[in-house]
């Protein structure tokens, strides 16, 4: 992408100042991210150029961050730094179309920081009431969000992809991987009776992020505290369960997503109760009876669920997740499964926690 193309779909939007830099930020897998400079006291930008491929419908994507983020604002002491800013594009759109992409602006929060990893407890906790209080802040949010990535977190849904793609195999990889298969397979009927909760509205669905590993929270570089929860582009409405586990999955491994030495991958039981205590320190007042008693099972659900995308994506020869070499996604599943099995082995230690401190 050429500074021109970048500085001609930067002047499209509402942006104060004049621009002097466009620099990229970070290697992201989905979207490419910049940063736009401009002179003197005017702000900074983030200009991101969004994947219409992952989100297909990008302006209705755009709709839900600008609708849950103006609630935030109209609740937080700083609203410029505690929530992102969407800025439109000239003519009043929150995207501008060049081609067949999507580019979006939100205006860039100076003096702080984000992590890669959670490696600390005090970590897990601040990035618990990031995520606790960005759900507490919408939990009175009621206009409908669009579907902006269909069937995200709904197992019934990845069961009907799982079960095609079995079916087809399309690179005859399901003779090789029957073990995994019987993983998956065992797991079924105890996943789908939890999802059955939530279609009945026994568990309740709120606004949720649906990305809740650490890097998507900001910190303030001077005080280190949580500031806001970052990158909006899965806000959708599903159950608050699903940004619990997902984070549990991210925060508690103790090792890596990809880890080909599984002895090296485990559930901290630690990280944990750290990431539970932040979490429900923020989240608690406004959480339901069901949503606590299955807040400890969502752990094993969101990861039971990657265990099953990562194999199924092998199966059908690794269309949808990069990879870096031929069985990479293999591998991914077993170490995933290998924190699955940590997690239940551990559960009722998971559930004594919950029950503690709500």
């Amino acid at each position: 992408m050429t500074n021109e193309t970048l500085l001609n779909i930067a002047e499209q939007f509402a942006i104060e100042g004049e621009v002097v830099a466009i620099e990229a930020l970070g290697e992201g897998f989905i979207n490419d991210t910049y940063v736009v400079t401009t002179a003197g006291d005017a702000p900074n930008y983030i200009l991101q150029r969004k994947n219409h491929v992952v989100f297909p419908d990008v302006p209705g994507m755009m709709q839900n961050i600008k609708a849950v983020t103006e609630h935030i604002k109209a609740k937080v002491a700083d609203p410029m730094r505690e929530t992102l800013t969407v800025i439109p594009a000239k003519d009043g759109k929150l995207y501008v179309k060049d081609g067949e992409n999507y580019w979006a602006v939100c205006l860039y929060i100076p003096d702080t920081v984000t992590y890669d990893r959670a490696d600390s407890c005090e970590l897990a906790y601040q990035g618990g009431v990031g995520i606790g209080r960005f759900q507490a802040l919408l939990a009175d949010f009621t206009e409908p969000l669009n579907e902006t990535i269909k069937g995200f977190h709904n197992i019934r849904w990845r069961f009907e992809q799982w079960d095609a793609v079995i079916a087809a195999d399309p690179v005859g990889r399901v003779k090789e991987v029957s073990d995994e298969i019987a993983w998956v397979e065992a797991r079924r009927e105890e996943m789908l009776a939890f999802w059955s909760k939530v279609e009945s509205g026994e568990i309740s669905t709120r606004v949720t992020h649906n990305d809740t590993k650490i890097s998507n929270i900001l910190f303030d570089k001077a005080s280190g505290k949580m500031l806001c929860a970052i990158d909006l582009d899965t806000v959708m409405s599903s159950t608050s369960l699903n940004d619990f586990g997902d984070a549990i999955r991210s925060y508690t491994n103790t090792g890596a997503e990809d880890d080909k030495s599984l002895e090296n991958v485990e559930m901290s039981i630690d990280m944990f109760r750290a990431y539970a205590e932040g979490y429900l320190s923020e989240q608690r007042a406004t959480m339901t009876a069901s949503e606590k008693e299955w807040l400890a099972f969502a752990g094993r659900y969101i990861t039971f669920e990657q265990v099953l995308r990562f194999l199924m994506d092998y199966i059908d020869g690794d269309k949808y997740y990069k990879t870096a070499y031929a069985d990479h996604n293999l591998v991914r599943t077993r170490a995933q499964y290998k924190l699955l099995q940590s997690m239940e082995r551990q559960y009722e230690d998971m559930c004594a926690i919950v029950k503690s401190l709500v």
